[in-house]
């Protein structure tokens, strides 16, 4: 009996560690409005990008769903329109892993839209297999494709008082790394039917997205547009769809315990979209609604310059 009691108690022992830790939420309190701002949604559809939607249309802005899925994008909008009352919620169709399907959403939006004040590049997947340019499809979509559009909608968001870029990143960028030889040869930064594979790919491409930040803070300094990364936690999203179904069986039990729900993933991307004061900490990394210092792989002047130049290769733009 004894020993059964020494074990259940360091199981909630370990529990709390990891909700106190791994698995900590939290709760952005700022009451900024939105009226007459307009927002790009990557991914808005589902999970985080979702409720993050949910809050910046009750906020009154308008908002615009960066999505592959029009069916999904179309549900979602009736679902923030009934809870929101917002009428001012649209779908932009968006294919983040074809370069082309990137320039021309961007050059739908630039033709029909005056002003962006806000991007926020929040798909993401993990999983294997090839984007339609040939990229791992982690890297292709993750980070390519945002990295396309980012740049193709900076001068809109220079236009504005104030426009905000913020690229959902993961804690994962610690365990990532990235072969630049590897990546010109072979056009992905890891790949393969593993999950173990396909994790290390997502960790790399996480990695992209923090020294992506990295280096557009540099680019941006004298203009009024700041940009952020962000840790969303541990959330319970669609982000294992391409997985496996053995896979998934897995993991699903572990997030119904653990994982973080949508709504408090989505707290610290609506906290550096919204906070007001945080702009001298344009290329910072956050989590849980504060800045967090970022390990030295995050923040290498070097590596962020050369992957943008890369990026910019890769991506036709220059």
């Amino acid at each position: 009996m004894l020993p059964l009691l020494v074990a259940a108690v360091v199981l909630i022992a370990v529990y709390v560690l990891l909700i106190k830790t791994i698995f900590k939420g939290s709760k952005f309190k700022g009451n900024a409005a939105m009226d007459g701002k307009t927002v790009i949604i990557t991914g808005g559809n589902t999970g985080i990008g979702k409720a993050t939607a949910m809050e910046l249309a009750r906020r009154g802005a308008r908002v615009i769903l960066a999505c592959r899925n029009q069916e999904k994008a179309e549900l979602a909008i009736g679902d923030i329109q009934r809870e929101t009352g917002s009428t001012n919620v649209v779908f932009m169709q968006l294919d983040l892993g074809s370069l082309q399907r990137v320039r021309s959403f961007a050059e739908t939006f630039l033709k029909t839209e005056s002003r962006l004040d806000l991007l926020i590049n929040n798909a993401g997947l993990v999983g294997d297999g090839r984007t339609i340019d040939g990229f791992g499809i982690g890297f292709g979509v993750n980070h390519l494709g945002h990295f396309l559009l980012t740049c193709l909608l900076l001068d809109r968001l220079k236009e504005g008082t104030g426009g905000r870029v913020v690229t959902l990143g993961s804690m994962a960028y610690r365990w990532g790394n990235i072969d630049f030889d590897f990546l010109i040869t072979n056009k992905h930064l890891g790949t393969g039917r593993y999950s173990w594979q396909f994790f290390h790919a997502y960790c790399n491409s996480k990695l992209c997205n923090v020294l992506f930040n990295h280096e557009l803070a540099k680019r941006l300094k004298g203009t009024k547009v700041t940009c952020y990364s962000v840790h969303p936690g541990v959330v319970k999203t669609e982000l294992s769809r391409n997985c496996s179904l053995w896979q998934r069986f897995f993991i699903e039990p572990i997030a119904k315990l653990l994982f973080l729900d949508p709504e408090t993933g989505a707290q610290t991307t609506l906290h550096c979209a919204l906070q007001e004061g945080i702009e001298h900490l344009s290329g910072g990394y956050f989590f849980c609604c504060a800045p967090e210092e970022v390990v030295a792989k995050g923040k290498d002047d070097a590596v962020a310059k050369k992957l943008w130049e890369v990026s910019e290769r890769l991506s036709g733009l220059c």
